[in-house]
C-alpha cells in the first residue's frame, strides 16, 4: 500500500509581511500533480491545516480548491486529515460529514467521554488491511475527564492512556497519524524558528517515541523539519514551503510511503516540490548584493546583511528596488557586533521551572525535592493550557 505523507501546510500564513496564499496554492498544485503521476491509495495530512485558528476566506478557498482537485481525480483517493495545534476543531470540523462521503476523512478531537474511540479508516490491498488511526493533537486536559481518578498531568500520560484505550491489534499492519512533540529519550528533533512548539515546561508538552514505536508507520506532523525519529517508520515529514529563514536549506518534498507484507520495512521515498520563490540569505557590501540581484535573480524571498563599514545613503530603498520579496535588511560590521557583544553579556533566557528553581533554592537555602517540583510542574501546565 502506497500513500503521501504530508504536514502543516499552515494556509494563511505571512512571511513577515508577505502573503504566502499564492506560494500554497502552486505548491498544493503540485502535491496534486504527483498525486495524479504516482496514484497513492491515501493521503495523510497530519495537522496544522490553517495557519491561525480563525483562517480568512482566501484559506479555506485555497483549502476547498486543494481538496477538491484531489477528489476529481479516478479513482478517488481517499484523504485522512487529522488537526493541529493551530487549527480549531469546530471550524476545520465544518461539512466533514459531507466530506466523509468523497473519502475526506477528518478527526479534530480526541475522545472526550464513553464510546468515543480514535477515528479509524482502514484500507485494503493485496495483503489485507491496513489501520490507520487519526489522533489529532491533544492537551492533558482534553482527555481527563476519560479517566475519572487518574492524575493526566503531561502529554506523555495523555497519549499512552488514549492509545492503551484503543487496544489495537498489532498483529495486523497498523499507521498512526499524530500531531504532537515526539522525542527520542532526551533527544529532541531539530526545530525551526517557524514552529509554535509549546514551552517545555519540566518536559511536560514531550512524548517519549516508544509509546507508537509498535506502529508499522507514523506519520508525524508539527515539526516544519524533515526527519526521522529514532526509527526511519516514525518520521516528521515537514511542510511543503520555507516558513522561516531558519528553513533555507531544507529540502522540502512529500514522503511517500509504500506498506508491505507485515513485519517488512516500509520504503520511505521524498518527492522533492518546487516553491515559486525560494527563501534564502544573502550577505555582502552593499554593491556586492545588488550585483548578485542582477546574477542570481530577485524573485526569491532574501533577507539581506550588509558588511559595508561606510555610512550608507538609503540602502533600504536601494535593496528593495533590486528585490521585490526583500524581508529585511541589517548591518553587520565592527561597530554593530561590539553592541551585540556588550548586549548579549546581560542577556539569559531560561524557562519558566528553571526559573522558579532557582528563586525558591535563594529564598529556602534548600532546592526543590521531587514532590515541589512535578507540583509546580502541574501549577505551570496547567496556567499553559489556560494561555
Amino acid at each position: 500500500m502506497r500513500f503521501f505523507h504530508i504536514s502543516d501546510l499552515h494556509i494563511g500564513k505571512q512571511l513577515y509581511s508577505y502573503s504566502l496564499l499564492p506560494d500554497q496554492r502552486a505548491v498544493l498544485h503540485e502535491i496534486t500533480e504527483r498525486a495524479k503521476e504516482y496514484h497513492p491509495d491515501a493521503i495523510l495530512i497530519a495537522g496544522d491545516v490553517f495557519d491561525r485558528s480563525i483562517p480568512s476566506g482566501e484559506a479555506y478557498t485555497v483549502l476547498d480548491e486543494f481538496l477538491t482537485e484531489l477528489s476529481d481525480i479516478t479513482p478517488r483517493i481517499p484523504v485522512l486529515l487529522i488537526a493541529g495545534n493551530h487549527d480549531s476543531a469546530e471550524r476545520l470540523n465544518y461539512a466533514s460529514g459531507f466530506l466523509e462521503k468523497h473519502q475526506i476523512h477528518i478527526a479534530v478531537s480526541a475522545p472526550e467521554k464513553e464510546g468515543e474511540y480514535l477515528k479509524k479508516v482502514t484500507l485494503t490491498d493485496e495483503f489485507g488491511p491496513v489501520h490507520f488511526y487519526l489522533l489529532p493533537f491533544l492537551k492533558p486536559a482534553y482527555v481527563r475527564s476519560l479517566f475519572p481518578g487518574e492524575e493526566i498531568s503531561d502529554y506523555e500520560t495523555a497519549i499512552r492512556r488514549i492509545l492503551e484505550r484503543e487496544a489495537i491489534d498489532f498483529s495486523g499492519r497498523n499507521v498512526l497519524l499524530s500531531h504532537q512533540f515526539y522525542k527520542n529519550g532526551s533527544t529532541s528533533p531539530e526545530t525551526s524558528d517557524s514552529e509554535q512548539v509549546s514551552l517545555n515546561v519540566g518536559g511536560l508538552d514531550s512524548v517519549d517515541v516508544s509509546l507508537v514505536e509498535n506502529f508499522d508507520y507514523v506519520a508525524l506532523g508539527h515539526i516544519h523539519g524533515p526527519q526521522k525519529v529514532k526509527v526511519p517508520h516514525i518520521r516528521y515529514c515537514g511542510t511543503p514551503l520555507k516558513y522561516s529563514l531558519s528553513e533555507e536549506y531544507q529540502e522540502k518534498s512529500i514522503t511517500m510511503v509504500t506498506l508491505g507484507e507485515k513485519g517488512s520495512e516500509p520504503l520511505i521515498e521524498t518527492l522533492p516540490l518546487h516553491p515559486l520563490r525560494d527563501v534564502r540569505r544573502v550577505k555582502g557590501t552593499l554593491e556586492e548584493v545588488l550585483k548578485k540581484a542582477e546574477e542570481e535573480g530577485a524573485c526569491d524571498f532574501v533577507s539581506v546583511t550588509l558588511t559595508d563599514e561606510e555610512e550608507l545613503y538609503r540602502p533600504g530603498e536601494r535593496l528593495q528596488k533590486a528585490y521585490e520579496y526583500l524581508l529585511e535588511y541589517r548591518i553587520e560590521n565592527r561597530r554593530t557586533r561590539n553592541f551585540m557583544e556588550e548586549t548579549e553579556k546581560d542577556l539569559k533566557v531560561e524557562d519558566p521551572l528553571s526559573v522558579f528553581r532557582t528563586f525558591y533554592e535563594e529564598v529556602q537555602g534548600v532546592p526543590l525535592d521531587e514532590k515541589e517540583e512535578a507540583f509546580m510542574s502541574r501549577i505551570l501546565e496547567k496556567a499553559r493550557e489556560e494561555i
